[in-house]
């Protein structure tokens, strides 16, 4: 039986879930488009499609016990501010899709990468970055960030949203923290090596099950 199925595992984060998952002992099945694209370590297996198709994720999800995602929104660079490419709503609708297929196919565990600010925790953003974000080509990640927390916290399914704070490329440097958004006044950084680790750690553990924690490097 195939442990994982994993979305987004092209990514910049998805590279290192996929890695981890491998060396962890994870048996791995990658939805990618190009899977020639995808270097892939020994126990992932590559499937192509998107997940913009509810058929390709049937195929790809079958037999697996557990989802992990990092979709995000393609743009037309690397640049944060860049203009975005993907469809409207591409993060919600394949949420949507995901979640449809756990259902029809008895999966239960989903852990997927959120950010700050999504959802409720827009309201703990101070008026001047809410402004900033509204004014942005950034305002059209947060708006699907926030759909798909709306479509995954309505599913019967032991979800969690690992809200990242800035992505960065550096090494990983632990350690981790986490805490519900309510209650947490978060880092700046996480590297996302450290965030696959604790996207990979939520499964394995079975922690911050219907949860959407803040996570954040320590220092770095």
């Amino acid at each position: 039986m195939t442990d994982l199925l994993v979305l987004g595992g092209s990514g910049r984060t998805g590279t290192h879930v996929l890695a981890q998952a491998a060396e962890r002992g994870h048996r791995v099945r990658a939805l990618v488009r190009d899977p020639s694209a995808v270097h892939a370590p020994t126990g992932v297996e590559l499937i192509q499609g998107t997940p913009a198709n509810i058929d390709d994720i049937r195929k790809a999800a079958h037999g697996t016990r557990g989802v992990i995602s990092m979709l995000n929104n393609a743009r037309a660079s690397d640049n944060p501010w860049a203009k975005p490419v993907s469809p409207p709503m591409f993060m919600t609708d394949a949420a949507r899709n995901t979640l449809t297929v756990m259902a029809e196919q008895g999966i239960r565990r989903i852990v997927l990468t959120s950010s700050q600010g999504a959802g409720d925790d827009w309201a703990r953003l101070n008026p001047l970055v809410k402004a900033f974000i509204n004014l942005s080509n950034i305002k059209v990640g947060f708006t699907d960030h926030t759909g798909v927390d709306q479509v995954v916290r309505a599913s019967d399914t032991d979800w969690t949203l690992a809200r990242a704070v800035a992505l960065s490329d550096r090494p990983a440097t632990g350690p981790l923290r986490a805490g519900d958004a309510n209650v947490t006044t978060p880092g700046r950084w996480i590297n996302r090596a450290d965030l696959a680790r604790f996207l990979l750690d939520s499964v394995d553990e079975e922690t911050w099950i219907r949860r959407a924690p803040l996570v954040w490097n320590a220092r770095g």
